[in-house]
């Protein structure tokens, strides 16, 4: 590839770190469907004779079919996706596979490719979570009058009811969505036609392209283009928010799963046992989605890192823009499908939530709002007041309705 200017070839040291192809490797889809789109308008354009652009876009089927096949081969000479589909395309069909990469660099190619997969990551996470809201939604609706206690600063505050608990998951993913649509529009602008940095000289069809992948236009300045990954960090950003949600709600069902609150009967399919300990029952999926966020939290903080700073246009720093992002979406797509299944098939103890209910005075504030209404107290001394019922109720071990009505009178006279 480089002959024409490099006498000597790479070290061993160069050629391994300069290869991505073990990791870029998961592009080939977006890459062959991006020459496709580009040789496409190539032809139109009569850049590319029509005979020459039959050639390379029956070329490119071939070599699909053999990555869906056997996968995307590990030549590290070649270096990265877009050489590896190129060498094997003039391979297959001749020197017409040169003129391929008319018109275009690895820089806007790979922006493009880039851009097309985590269009598809956030397509792919916006389908998880909308069926993490149907699960929960679904047993929001079953549960929408068992009572259970609320909790602040995990101590017993006020009665609740477990669909209400739930349905403020739902909000919470609903707020995830909306990041994640927000950032598939500023997204979804098509880099080629960029080239390296200057765009080209060549009369294309950017319009023509963009349309072809779907976007919504061309970016507009090719130095931005071909230099920005915003796009990846605004994913990263909305993953990671919604990572944190999902190691709350796993953080609530391992506390509840626990001996002490009884709450919930993890199902067996997403536990775990113990070597040792017989009568274990883990809630390893819910640990596993808490301990997922903090690398999903490190994705984003290693991509934000490594963009620092970088002059226009692009530098080879960028080629380490995509394990963190990958990664994360690995983890973050396995986090969703956990939780989905947690909610929906946990067993709920409604009996032992409502038990809990009864504990802890968590009718204290509704006792004090009663004061208010009925006896025109204002609300700080009925504070007061409840507050020193509390004290009585916990010295005589009884609960608040227990409390003896002349003990009751000796409070406030």
């Amino acid at each position: 590839m480089w002959g024409g200017r490099f006498e000597g070839g790479p070290s061993a040291i160069m050629r391994e770190i300069n290869a991505s192809i073990p990791f870029d490797k998961v592009l080939w889809q977006q890459d062959i469907a991006a020459s496709r789109a580009h040789v496409t308008m190539l032809g139109a354009q009569g850049i590319v004779s029509g005979e020459d652009t039959a050639t390379i876009l029956d070329g490119l089927g071939k070599v699909a079919a053999e990555y869906e096949a056997n996968g995307v081969p590990e030549d590290w000479d070649l270096e990265d996706i877009h050489m590896t589909t190129e060498n094997r395309l003039a391979e297959l069909i001749g020197p017409a596979a040169g003129r391929l990469h008319t018109a275009r660099s690895r820089n806007d190619q790979v922006a493009t490719d880039f851009r097309l997969w985590v269009r598809d990551a956030i397509d792919q996470a916006d389908a998880g979570l909308a069926a993490l809201q149907k699960a929960l939604v679904t047993q929001a609706g079953i549960h929408a009058d068992s009572i259970m206690p609320g909790f602040t600063h995990l101590q017993t505050a006020q009665p609740v009811t477990l669909g209400h608990h739930l349905m403020a998951y739902y909000e919470m993913v609903a707020r995830d969505r909306s990041r994640f649509a927000d950032a598939r529009v500023r997204l979804n602008k098509c880099p080629l036609g960029s080239a390296a940095l200057a765009g080209t000289g060549f009369p294309i069809d950017r319009v023509m392209t963009a349309e072809t992948l779907g976007f919504d236009s061309p970016t507009d300045n090719s130095l931005d283009a071909v230099s920005d990954r915003d796009f990846a960090l605004d994913y990263l950003m909305a993953a990671a928010q919604c990572s944190l949600h999902l190691s709350r709600l796993a953080e609530e069902f391992i506390i509840w799963a626990s001996q002490p609150f009884g709450f919930v009967r993890m199902p067996d399919t997403l536990s775990t046992g113990s070597s040792i300990m017989p009568q274990k029952k883990n809630p390893d999926a819910a640990e596993l989605v808490r301990g997922h966020a903090g690398r999903i939290v490190g994705c984003l903080t290693a991509l934000m890192v490594t963009m620092k700073g970088l002059p226009l246009a692009y530098s080879k720093d960028m080629q380490d823009d995509k394990p963190p992002v990958f990664e994360a979406a690995g983890l973050f797509a396995l986090s969703i499908a956990a939780m989905t299944g947690m909610v929906a098939d946990t067993a709920y103890r409604t009996d032992r939530m409502h038990q809990a209910a009864e504990l802890g005075y968590a009718t204290a504030t509704d006792l004090a709002d009663w004061l208010v209404t009925q006896a025109d107290i204002p609300f700080r001394e009925a504070h007061h007041i409840t507050g020193a019922v509390v004290k009585l109720a916990e010295q005589q071990g009884l609960a608040l309705d227990q409390l003896p009505l002349p003990d009751l009178s000796l409070i406030h006279i």
